[in-house]
């Protein structure tokens, strides 16, 4: 489900915003900055699914562009509309 459909307190977004960052997992903050998921995944369920591939956040920072682009909805043909 979209995120938008969720109700608004637990809205990554609207939390961060309500409660601070530190209330926040990893993969709801990098759902923030993904901004958008992909056909039939949430941002959230995107950023989990990265979180788990690249085996945590820092591995996921410190990906190479190719290794990175990999992940579908994060290839360079994607426009992530920023």
């Amino acid at each position: 489900m979209s995120l938008k459909h969720w109700p608004e307190h637990d809205q990554p977004r609207e939390k961060l915003l309500r409660q601070g960052a530190h209330t926040l997992s990893d993969a709801e903050l990098l759902a923030i900055f993904l901004r958008i998921g992909v056909s039939g995944k949430s941002a959230i369920d995107l950023a989990r699914d990265l979180l788990a591939g690249f085996d945590g956040l820092r591995a996921l920072l410190e990906a190479d562009q190719d290794t990175f682009c990999r992940y579908h909805g994060l290839g360079r043909g994607f426009h992530s509309g920023i």
